[in-house]
């Protein structure tokens, strides 16, 4: 009898990491005359840097930058040399303009990375970070940062409770989701009459539809370019060097029991 030759190993694809950069929205605070994405910083336009963070991040595989309809061809000139971009419109609202990318992506088994245009200076090593904690086997993962000052509660005028800010995280972007998850949390959301909140982040949306979200250490670099003096801030800092080419040191370690996600240091109030 022939012997039968062993059947081939099985080989799981590997799981692809898309970004979605959300670079729609006007950013009236700003108090620029075009939508914020696209404000020059040192030469180079907040979306431009921020797409270059993500190819400098080396485990990104696709890149969807999320513009309004009347900016893509300016968007299209602006990245001009990043031809490997895909561009979708966004929506008139930012939970609209996410779900039309994530409805773009045609993977069924990917990682999703979703990034404020706006966090211009966010070091790529932050970025493949929460990359990889969702290809490690999160379900979503958030880069969080702690909260340096003291936050009160208020209702009008009048102080109704102080939060301890030990338990308090600022949070950053790229947040990172698997993609079936993401999409079935945004299908319930945008099919259901009241969700009974409003989703200012993607974390919140996936926290509604009760999954777990994970914290990873984010950077004082990835804050986000929402007024004149963020901006005077962010010309600052780039005339002393790009910061998209390192970390603050230390965030690239692992938190450990004693030490978790996003503590703050010791006399963080100093």
């Amino acid at each position: 009898m022939p012997v039968m030759p062993a059947p081939a190993p099985v080989t799981a694809t590997p799981r692809r990491v898309i970004a979605l950069i959300a670079a729609a929205g006007r950013g009236t605070r700003l108090g620029a005359e075009i939508p914020k994405a696209f404000v020059p910083l040192r030469g180079r336009t907040l979306v431009e840097r921020s797409v270059t963070a993500m190819e400098t991040a080396e485990i990104v595989d696709e890149i969807i930058v999320l513009v309004s309809p009347d900016m893509e061809d300016h968007a299209r000139r602006t990245l001009e040399t990043h031809p490997n971009i895909r561009f979708v419109h966004g929506g008139g609202e930012r939970a609209d303009s996410i779900w039309a990318g994530v409805q773009a992506i045609k993977d069924t088994n990917a990682v999703v990375l979703i990034h404020d245009a706006a966090r211009a200076l966010t070091p790529p090593g932050m970025i493949a970070r929460v990359a990889r904690t969702v290809l490690a086997g999160a379900d979503a993962v958030i880069p969080v940062v702690p909260v340096a000052d003291t936050i009160k509660q208020v209702a009008g005028q009048r102080v109704v409770g102080t939060p301890d800010r030990a338990s308090l995280r600022a949070v950053q972007t790229p947040q990172g989701f698997d993609l079936a998850l993401l999409r079935r949390a945004n299908e319930q959301y945008f099919t259901t009459t009241d969700p009974g909140f409003v989703a200012t982040d993607d974390a919140s949306l996936m926290e509604w539809y009760g999954v777990d979200v994970t914290c990873v250490n984010g950077d004082p670099m990835a804050f986000k370019i929402t007024t004149p003096i963020d901006l005077t801030l962010a010309t600052t800092i780039t005339n002393e060097a790009e910061p998209t080419v390192f970390e603050v040191p230390g965030n690239h370690r692992p938190a450990s029991a004693d030490q978790p996600p996003g503590r703050p240091p010791e006399n963080v109030a100093d």
